[in-house]
């Protein structure tokens, strides 16, 4: 019969708690708790885990921001390389380099023979 009546003392006392349990969370008497004093570390090293995530995400961000921006970048140099080979094409066309000798009044002239080829025989 004893053990009921502790029982009974038991199922009060943890009816008690739980209306109280907001009470001990914002007064900070939760932490004196012998049960919560215990998993103190394992909460410590959540809260560690939780500050590495949220750094690692900003570290994430901040490298996917400036490979946007190299993207970027690498499609304007492209594009400036694209229309520097095409002036360099067009300057160094043979028509364009006979004009361009006959501003500047180079005393140059075409070559009116093709080139002969010399042949060494050993």
């Amino acid at each position: 019969m004893e053990d009921r009546v502790e029982f009974i003392d038991q199922v009060e006392e943890v009816k008690e708690s739980k209306k109280g349990i907001l009470k001990e969370v914002f007064d900070g008497s939760i932490l004196t708790r012998d049960i919560v004093a215990r998993q103190l570390p394992f909460l410590a090293f959540l809260a560690f885990l939780a500050l590495v995530y949220i750094g690692n995400r900003y570290h994430a961000e901040k490298i996917v921001r400036e490979e946007s921006g190299l993207q970027n970048e690498i499609k304007e140099l492209r594009a400036k390389s694209i229309s520097i080979a095409a002036e360099l094409m067009d300057v160094s066309r043979q028509s364009e380099v006979s004009r361009l000798i006959a501003e500047k009044g180079m005393d140059l002239k075409e070559a009116v023979r093709p080139p002969k080829k010399l042949v060494i025989e050993e």
